[in-house]
């Protein structure tokens, strides 16, 4: 047998690359401006994505239950909402990661790294995560429309899905339309906090004092039943989708 070319090479085959774009209308990108005294519009341009993923952790759910934990037992499930958050931060930071090492979001990395099986499977759950999610957001606009103006609940649900085709709308205006329209809902709920906090003038031992975990969040069946809630309204799997992308 003859012996191989001189420039023959035996190195084993590269893999071909799976990952390949979809969705591509859906994703928006904003101009990073350069050069020197533009710190701040370089600030509000990564800050932005950032309102845009943060405006995701105030829901309904997040209300009903932390409203709920603090009707019942004071301050005492704050250590519940202050860990749940810390879990939140980093998951948070993986996405984020995720997405700017590989340049694909994290349904993509998923479809990418798993099987057929493992795909459908994650994205039934995930399709039901969005209906478990959007029912709180559409039930929860709702009953708010029905306390504060008197709107019944059937034209409340209508109204809080036709409010989905206005945030559409934004984007044919540009992304930083819409991150503006999310901002100033933040500093809405930013100031209603502050009002709050100057009525209710909360006492800082106490609130040290529930930062501290309590055995009894475990031990008491209602208190747990809360704390679940708590973790599961704040770490949220369609933010982490969202904040990969």
């Amino acid at each position: 047998m003859p012996p191989p070319a001189a420039d023959a090479t035996f190195a084993e085959p590269v893999a071909e690359e799976v990952s390949r774009p979809s969705l591509s209308g859906s994703f928006r990108t904003v101009p990073v401006p350069s050069g020197p005294g533009q710190f701040w519009r370089k600030l509000a341009a990564f800050a932005g994505p950032g309102y845009m993923v943060a405006v995701g952790y105030m829901d309904p759910g997040n209300w009903a239950t932390d409203i709920a934990g603090g009707s019942a037992f004071g301050y005492t499930l704050l250590s519940v909402i202050l860990f749940s958050n810390l879990m939140a931060m980093l998951l948070q930071a993986l996405s984020a990661k995720l997405g700017i090492v590989t340049g694909l979001d994290l349904a993509q990395a998923c479809r990418d790294a798993y099987g057929p099986k493992v795909r459908y499977a994650l994205w039934g759950l995930c399709e039901l995560a969005i209906i478990a999610c959007d029912l709180a957001e559409v039930l929860g606009t709702a009953i708010a429309l029905k306390l504060l103006f008197g709107i019944p609940l059937v034209w409340g649900v209508t109204i809080t899905a036709l409010d989905v085709l206005l945030i559409l709308a934004l984007q044919r205006y540009g992304f930083r339309k819409l991150e503006a329209f999310i901002i100033a809902l933040l500093i809405v709920i930013a100031l209603c906090f502050g009002v709050e906090l100057a009525l209710a003038q909360p006492s800082i031992a106490a609130i040290g004092a529930g930062l501290i975990p309590q055995a009894q969040i475990v031990t008491n069946p209602a208190m747990l039943y809360i704390a679940i809630g708590i973790l599961g309204a704040t770490v949220m799997p369609h933010n982490l989708y969202l904040h990969s992308s």
